[in-house]
């Protein structure tokens, strides 16, 4: 597949918009991640509760394995210190979910700045990029069969301001197989696509 055109200055500009493209496309994927790791640093609250909460049910689990062990009253006296050790977890768990829910926010902005940021770049550039390839080469193999293909392709596809600057009727030349009108009309397409003219042996 032909990707670039043959003649320099059609291939340069083409360089460079791929160069932009690519450019544009890897700054919007680095601004999605620096979104996600910013809103990650709002996960610092629910660490603190996680932490909080950690501590808390370790102090009120040590009591209560303490209180455990004395003799007779030492289930009741372990029991009184469960309702510590509850609050803890809850305060682990009301942690951990904020966490998770800053995780799952911050995830989904990074690929929406990502995602909005690659718009253009899949909508335009990719779409012409593609469409550039297919008829470069098709006209690049059309040349190799001989100029009346690149000709009837010139008359279906150029617009017909430029086909009347080669001849006056180019359907006629066509048709009639006219070799100067035919040559003219395959290298106009060529030419409209970046590619060079086949040699003429001889020359």
């Amino acid at each position: 597949m032909r990707v670039y055109a043959e003649r320099p200055e059609r291939a340069a500009g083409q360089v460079l918009a791929d160069v932009v493209a690519v450019a544009w496309a890897v700054l919007w994927i680095w601004l999605g991640v620096a979104a996600h790791d910013l809103l990650l640093r709002l996960q610092g609250p629910g660490r603190t509760l996680v932490q909080a909460g950690e501590s808390i049910r370790g102090a009120f689990d040590g009591a209560a394995r303490g209180a455990g062990e004395v003799p007779f009253v030492g289930d009741r006296l372990a029991g009184a210190f469960a309702p510590g050790a509850d609050a803890g977890s809850s305060l682990v768990a009301a942690g951990q979910q904020q966490i998770d829910t800053v995780a799952a926010v911050a995830t989904g902005a990074g690929v929406l700045v990502a995602v909005l940021g690659l718009l253009p770049v899949l909508a335009l550039w990719l779409p012409l990029r593609v469409r550039y390839a297919r008829r470069a080469t098709a006209a690049a193999e059309a040349r190799e069969a001989g100029p009346d293909v690149l000709a009837l392709r010139a008359l279906t596809r150029r617009p017909l301001r430029s086909l009347l600057r080669i001849t006056p009727d180019p359907a006629q030349a066509w048709r009639s197989g006219d070799p100067a009108a035919v040559a003219a009309l395959a290298e106009a397409e060529l030419r409209s696509l970046g590619l060079r003219a086949p040699r003429v042996s001889g020359r």
